[in-house]
């Protein structure tokens, strides 16, 4: 799974980096370091709807420290199982 955090200006601004740290810690929390390649991303061109996270081929916004385990389960941990 391909997973691609915006770390564009808008996004940088919103909390990216603090977003990459917690994937970075479920990721290994979950063991899934052979199963997601993490990456950042420049513009994913969501720019006004706060921090952009690619899946594989969908763009999911909004991310935030508050949401981010929401997030994780829904849209990464569900999808790998």
């Amino acid at each position: 799974m391909n997973v691609n955090i915006c770390v564009g200006s808008s996004c940088h601004i919103k909390g990216s980096h603090d977003i990459i740290q917690l994937a970075k810690e479920a990721i290994t929390k979950y063991n899934l370091e052979d199963k997601i390649n993490l990456s950042a991303a420049f513009c994913l061109g969501k720019c006004t709807d706060g921090v952009s996270i690619k899946v594989n081929d969908e763009i999911i916004c909004g991310v935030s420290k508050e949401n981010f385990p929401d997030f994780f389960q829904s849209n990464i941990l569900s999808k790998l199982q």
